[in-house]
């Protein structure tokens, strides 16, 4: 009887992941994936608003 090497690889097979990818929440779900600031105070958030105000909504 002679041996014949076992031509399976010898570490984990990778797991096929069937999720549904929408289940989970992406970067972009939450106010820091659209680069929204921590909350701060009133006076940063006025003065933001008027700095990115377009000049027709004067």
């Amino acid at each position: 009887m002679s041996t014949v090497p076992d031509p399976r690889p010898s570490g984990p097979k990778p797991a096929l992941v069937f999720d549904d990818p929408l289940d989970q929440q992406s970067s972009d779900d939450t106010d820091r994936g659209w680069g929204e600031r921590p909350s701060g105070d009133s006076a940063a958030d006025l003065k933001r608003f008027l700095d990115e105000k377009p000049p027709h909504h004067i």
